[in-house]
């Protein structure tokens, strides 16, 4: 008997098979057919490509996972905690009286994130986006049509949804301000800076500019993935399996000049760029990742056939392997926002396999935490080349 993860806010969970372990290949805008019900934690993405391509097979969605998050918000899932923001996996000192940002103190290592009260009021903002990406059939349109080539609906789901975007950025803004973490500050700051850029681009958009798409929904993503993972516990349970990381060798203040959108964390190509996207890619290709990325997640530990643990037991040194790159290339960067969220997926990955013995379905939103970050990361990377 197989069991789906616990059911949040947004409906009940998948029960079968499907795209659950939200694996590495960086998915591009395209359709994204929902799986259960409308917000909930799973969608089938295409394969990925150069463009992305709008179809694609059942192995690599089940290890695409969340890696697009369904168009910006189709499957933006909050979760629903408000939290003592003193209980954090985040080291540093995060009281503050001189600083508008709670988090301007919080100067110790990007870790782990067991609880934040910043998560209730992001999904009243989820809500939001996703009532106008439905109403607008927004999750249905190919991203690769430029806008020249836009139908009278094409253009009309578009500047729905920059408008939509738009009246939620001042909201985000304020998010930004009232959460304990430095790294959900940078969260919440790149949602914004990436959804201004699209917001940007939809006047004279080109077939290139679904890579931007690509990054902001990553963004989105991310930060419903880490609320999940603190609604279900799966952060909880664990966090303390692991070793905090080390500091950040690179800091940077909150932005103090009370900008609602402050600028992308990549844009300008640079060398750190061409390594995050080969190892991204590397791991795609991975015999035992793409194994892992078939099985059923739904199962729990106790009930794993021995094929089932097999395939588990060989990808943990993979997924280990790939946790300590993405530090590594991370913290070369010089950039002090790539490194918090590289070393941030790297923890959750690094939990999530420190979780594998005795692994539940809830377990998987450290996977799905990790992926949708890094593969935020990946397209970035793209959109600044």
């Amino acid at each position: 008997m197989t069991l789906p993860p616990p059911q949040g806010p947004y409906g009940s969970q998948p029960t079968g098979g499907g795209p659950q372990w939200g694996g590495p290949p960086p998915q591009g805008p395209g359709p994204q057919p929902q799986y259960g019900q409308p917000g909930a934690p799973w969608v089938q993405q295409p394969n990925w490509g150069a463009p992305p391509p709008n179809k694609g097979g059942k192995g690599k969605w089940i290890l695409v996972g969340l890696a697009l998050v369904a168009i910006i918000a189709v499957s933006i899932v909050g979760t629903v905690l408000v939290l003592r923001p003193d209980s954090s996996g985040t080291s540093g000192d995060t009281s503050n009286t001189a600083s508008e940002f709670a988090s301007a103190k919080d100067t110790g290592p990007a870790n782990i994130i067991t609880e934040d009260p910043t998560c209730d009021a992001w999904r009243k903002v989820s809500n939001e986006l996703t009532a106008v990406s439905d109403a607008v059939k927004w999750n249905e349109l190919d991203y690769s049509v430029p806008a020249a080539e836009w139908t009278p609906e094409q253009r009309a789901a578009f500047e729905k949804e920059s408008a939509a975007l738009t009246d939620v950025i001042p909201s985000v803004a304020n998010l930004a301000k009232q959460t304990p973490h430095r790294v959900m500050r940078e969260l919440y700051g790149q949602v914004n800076a990436y959804a201004q850029a699209v917001v940007d681009a939809i006047p004279t958009y080109s077939s290139t500019d679904n890579q931007i798409v690509a990054a902001s929904n990553k963004m989105f993503g991310a930060l419903n993935r880490v609320c999940d993972a603190i609604y279900f516990r799966a952060a909880q349970q664990t966090a303390p399996l692991i070793a905090a990381p080390s500091p950040p060798s690179v800091r940077q203040a909150p932005n103090e000049d009370g900008e609602q959108i402050p600028e992308r964390f990549l844009n300008n190509s640079t060398a750190g760029c061409s390594d995050w996207i080969d190892l991204v890619e590397w791991f795609d290709k991975d015999k035992d990742s793409i194994a892992w990325g078939d099985l059923d997640a739904n199962v729990k530990a106790a009930e794993w056939t021995p094929e089932h643990k097999a395939v588990m037991d060989a990808v943990a040194p993979v997924l280990s392997r790939y946790a300590d790159d993405m530090e590594h290339v991370g913290r070369d960067s010089g950039n002090p926002i790539w490194e918090d969220f590289a070393i941030f997926a790297a923890q959750y990955m690094r939990a999530y396999v420190q979780g594998i013995p005795t692994y539940t379905p809830n377990s998987v939103y450290m996977s799905l935490t990790s992926n949708t970050l890094s593969n935020g990361i990946y397209w970035a990377c793209k959109a600044a080349s």
